[in-house]
């Protein structure tokens, strides 16, 4: 995968809890350059460098990591940061977790607080679950808007929980978005959520409008025609259908597919991410 050499006026971006590099994709579609990511599972780690080979993978925890060290490691010296993002490990906080305040899990959440200031950050994004606005965790949450005012950051109120299915993408998927920026900066602004990204309105806010799966995935040729998947993630194919404008995006047959983001070389011809198991009839009529 080969991407183009930066641009020297684009908006820089420091990725925490980075993963495979979804929401850092995200900000570089939207003009950023990630310089540095931090991200502690070391398969996460290889991946994300293999999709973002131009941005600095840091391989350790935020605990105890600071915005110094960062800095050094992606050889930034005092240039400015626009941005800090990252949704941090929300299992204190899950719907499905045991929601316990005190979760040690949760103190990442205060790392995150620290090396935005330590950075010295412009803007910052934080994204986690629905979970941490409801009961005891709403306390928290107005702790951790605190922590961001004592570091001398304002968060735009009042927050948002937005849902994914409103912005073009086929899933329902709710996450609490908190965006704030250094005392004196203008406060970022929450995108429109009364119409999703082709500019329909929303009849219904509790409800996804935009692409279906059968919009995303109908082109797709059948895993189970492939025998090599058993044991395999990736074939070679040239069997796919017809792609519905937002499958065309997603498999970058479009001109504008790339958005703002960094052109990669790739083999369309390739089925990847698609390792495949036997299925019972049991566990099809599940699915079905």
């Amino acid at each position: 995968m080969v991407i183009r050499k930066s641009q020297s006026n684009r908006p820089t971006a420091v990725d925490l809890f980075a993963g495979a590099g979804g929401m850092g994709l995200g900000f570089e579609q939207a003009g950023f350059d990630i310089v540095a990511a931090v991200e502690i599972d070391p398969v996460h780690c290889a991946v994300h460098k293999f999709n973002f080979p131009g941005t600095v993978m840091i391989p350790l925890s935020v605990e105890g990591l600071s915005g110094f060290q960062i800095r050094m490691a992606a050889g930034m010296g005092d240039a400015p940061v626009d941005c800090v993002f990252g949704g941090a490990p929300c299992q204190g906080f899950s719907l499905i977790g045991q929601r316990i305040l005190e979760d040690p899990r949760n103190k990442l959440v205060l790392d995150f607080v620290r090396i935005v200031k330590e950075l010295d950050a412009r803007t910052f994004v934080f994204e986690n679950v629905k979970g941490l606005i409801l009961g005891k965790h709403k306390k928290f949450l107005v702790e951790l808007i605190k922590a961001f005012d004592e570091a001398g950051y304002e968060v735009q109120q009042p927050w948002q929980v937005l849902n994914a299915g409103h912005y073009g993408t086929p899933k329902n998927r709710e996450r609490l978005i908190l965006m704030g920026a250094r005392k004196g900066e203008i406060l970022p602004d929450y995108p429109d959520s009364e119409t999703n990204v082709a500019g329909k309105k929303i009849a219904d806010k509790n409800l996804p409008v935009g692409p279906t799966c059968e919009d995303a995935l109908a082109d797709l040729p059948n895993a189970e025609d492939y025998k090599t998947l058993l044991y395999s993630d990736t074939v070679k194919t040239n069997r796919y259908g017809s792609p519905s404008p937002y499958a065309a995006e997603m498999r970058c047959l479009t001109d504008d597919a790339w958005h703002f983001g960094y052109v990669r070389d790739w083999s369309p011809d390739e089925l990847t991410s698609s390792a495949r198991t036997v299925h019972t009839d049991i566990s099809r009529r599940r699915f079905a």
